[in-house]
């Protein structure tokens, strides 16, 4: 277990967003989290955090590897988890390298300079998320798209046990959001944790192995994909209904408008 929830709930000034949630989640395990705009899948990525954006309940609790979020250290809880949130505030003027270096700063052993493995780390995920041709351009100058990437590479550097990912492939075009997601799942086989915030069912489908579902008011439902992804589960999770096709093991989902009588 690397990261678990003990009768989280989750309030945002007058709504319930989140009742008594208990939520574990594996080395080796890839979730995604579903459900409306507005249900509070950022609150939770915030909560799990430790970010503090929001008072969570009494008898709630959030522990990494056993332990209490209060009870690390902001150094050492960056080496285990990592987060990606949607809207990342302040300005980076630097370049794209520089800003990707500062992934390394909880793994740093030196008050001043960089080592080589920081460096080599850098350039690596930079190649990987395909930004080596823009690695000395200024941060600031890059397309939306771009510029996520680069935020992805610097969480890669970062190199947690955990991901908290909100929304990773928004203002990505179809084959980075493609790439993306087999990126994350490859982590996965290697024992990370991936937890993220997806819209499309379908990236569930095929790359997450557990799904969380935020309902309207506080309900959750949690489990494995094969257990929770069922028809009446989204439709009733997005007030939508729902055409399903199955291609190989895989049930798929498109929404749908209502035959008029």
């Amino acid at each position: 277990m690397i990261l678990q929830t003990r009768n989280l709930t989750l309030q945002h000034p007058g709504k319930l967003l989140c009742r008594n949630l208990n939520l574990t989640i594996n080395p080796g395990e890839c979730w995604a989290i579903l459900g409306r705009n507005g249900c509070g899948k950022t609150t939770l990525i915030h909560a799990l955090g430790g970010l503090n954006q929001v008072k969570a309940g009494q008898d709630s609790s959030v522990t990494i590897a056993g332990r209490a979020l209060g009870q690390w250290s902001r150094r050492e809880l960056a080496r285990n988890l990592g987060i990606l949130l949607q809207d990342e505030p302040g300005e980076f003027w630097g370049t794209v390298h520089e800003y990707v270096l500062l992934g390394r700063h909880p793994h740093a052993t030196r008050m001043l300079g960089w080592q080589a493995i920081d460096l080599e780390m850098t350039s690596r995920v930079i190649e990987q998320m395909e930004l080596a041709g823009l690695a000395d351009r200024l941060l600031a100058t890059l397309s939306g798209g771009e510029r996520q990437r680069a935020r992805i590479a610097l969480l890669l550097a970062q190199s947690p046990k955990c991901y908290l990912l909100d929304e990773p492939l928004q203002h990505l075009d179809l084959r980075h959001q493609l790439e993306t997601m087999i990126l994350f799942s490859e982590l996965v086989k290697r024992g990370s944790s991936v937890a993220m915030v997806l819209h499309d069912i379908g990236w569930a489908v095929r790359f997450c192995d557990h799904a969380l579902l935020l309902f309207d008011d506080g309900p959750a439902m949690s489990g494995s994909i094969d257990e929770v992804l069922k028809r009446d589960n989204l439709e009733a999770l997005y007030h939508c209904n729902l055409g399903e096709f199955i291609a190989g093991r895989q049930h798929h989902f498109f929404p749908q408008t209502v035959p008029s009588v």
